[in-house]
């Protein structure tokens, strides 16, 4: 029976790295530490549970039930599973997160020297996703083009950067803004500036990418597909925390340096250069790239092997639509993607969060669609609710909805989905099984 060596065991671990270190995980931290300030490891701790935990349970329980995210959201039945299968990989592949590796890159490693014009951004996207696009058309050679090639550079890159950011900070810490003004308010905000990341989403289909790298390094079982997948996840995880940490104290200890209300591109721009000079400028160029790149490319793969199997469509057919798709809602720029992410990420977050919660208490149900059906559905509804009132229409809320603990913060949904939770498991496990789950 074929199983992986030690070296090829950190090799995907390193791949699953670099496939969730994107864009957003780097342009976010600084930003939280900057808002948070003396509050920094309160916004942290939030930052962590959905920017770390929530990735690192999501592949726990695509590795638990054996499959890929049709299985998981198979108990609420196939259409609305392909309903949610699509509003994730849009999400994070063409619409948003995709293009987004392409803008960020573009801003931090190219507009400096070029400056930030149309013509700058549309030459850099047409070269990035041509590389992007070439890497995703082979798929089975992820592990050794990211996770032995790109990725060790990359750790290498990103270590001089967060250790400078902790031995040689760049200014005095920074004043809270009003909405971290205190270590309850900074958490929250944490845990909601960790949605940007989309890595919760991400988890949900970077499943299938992993799994195919261990196939095809000639791993036939599928336990152990399921053991290195989970070690892979645990591997990322904690280089995840270590790069969040290092990048919000950064940004905290860049108060008396930067604009308050400066961007994470901006907070990191002028820490480079303050702490590097000008040749900080192309080193922190080289960490966006890398990230960013390997991001992409992991991205067009699983999204491309998704929509071949949906669509009965040839993989690298898909591949070059997904990549000149990309490449054209990358020419909108980086604050407008930000500004339209914003509302779809909070109406689609609860119902991840509560997908991976049910997937990984997957064994206690007896017939789950008993459970999932009614949990995600109070999940959907709050998040719903959430993206109108991110689009500015809080008006039309309804007064109770805008009441629930926690609605200020953006969590109003969580009270009432664990409670359905709790309501729905109870009702699974005294109620028998309907006459067609016996049979």
């Amino acid at each position: 029976m074929k199983t992986l060596k030690t070296r090829d065991i950190v090799a995907l671990g390193f791949m699953t790295f670099a496939l969730f270190l994107g864009a957003g995980n780097i342009i976010f931290p600084p930003s939280v530490g900057l808002a948070a300030g003396e509050f920094q490891w309160s916004a942290a701790l939030g930052f962590l549970l959905t920017g770390v935990g929530l990735p690192l349970l999501g592949v726990v329980a695509l590795a638990r039930v054996g499959g890929g995210l049709d299985t998981l959201t198979s108990p609420i039945g196939r259409a609305a599973g392909t309903l949610m299968g699509l509003s994730i990989y849009l999400t994070i592949g063409p619409f948003f997160a995709t293009p987004r590796t392409a803008t960020v890159s573009f801003e931090v490693g190219m507009a400096p020297f070029t400056g930030n014009t149309p013509e700058a951004l549309l030459i850099f996207t047409i070269g990035y996703f041509a590389l992007v696009m070439m890497l995703s058309l082979f798929p089975g050679k992820l592990m050794d083009n990211i996770g032995k090639v790109i990725t060790p550079a990359l750790i290498v890159v990103l270590a001089v950067l967060g250790g400078a950011a902790v031995v040689a900070p760049a200014g005095a810490i920074a004043t809270p803004a009003a909405e971290y003004a205190s270590s309850g308010a900074a958490l929250a905000q944490g845990f909601l500036q960790g949605y940007q990341t989309m890595d919760a989403l991400a988890s949900l289909v970077f499943g299938i990418v992993i799994v195919a790298s261990i196939k095809a390094a000639g791993v036939t079982d599928t336990r152990l597909h399921t053991r290195y997948t989970i070690i892979a996840g645990t591997i990322a995880a904690v280089g995840l925390g270590l790069v969040y940490l290092s990048l919000i104290y950064l940004g905290a200890m860049s108060g008396s340096v930067i604009d308050p209300n400066a961007s994470g591109v901006q907070i990191l721009t002028t820490y480079v250069e303050h702490t590097f000079g000008t040749g900080g400028i192309l080193l922190l160029a080289a960490v966006i790239l890398l990230a960013c790149l390997t991001t992409g490319v992991g991205l067009v793969s699983a999204c491309s092997a998704y929509f071949s199997a949906l669509l009965n469509v040839p993989y690298r057919t898909v591949v070059i639509v997904m990549s000149v798709f990309s490449a054209a809602v990358a020419n909108q720029g980086l604050a407008q993607l930000i500004a339209v992410a914003v509302p779809v990420l909070v109406c689609i977050y609860p119902v991840a969060i509560a997908l991976i919660a049910l997937g990984l208490l997957s064994k206690l149900w007896k017939h789950p669609s008993r459970v999932f059906i009614p949990v995600m559905s109070v999940a959907l509804l709050f998040g719903i609710v959430d993206a109108i009132k991110a689009t500015g229409f809080t008006q039309i809320v309804p007064a109770m909805l805008d009441a629930m603990p926690g609605s200020a913060m953006g969590l109003g949904w969580l009270l009432p989905v664990s409670m359905v939770l709790v309501v729905a498991g109870t009702l699974d496990r005294i109620r028998p099984l309907p006459a067609i789950a016996r049979a």
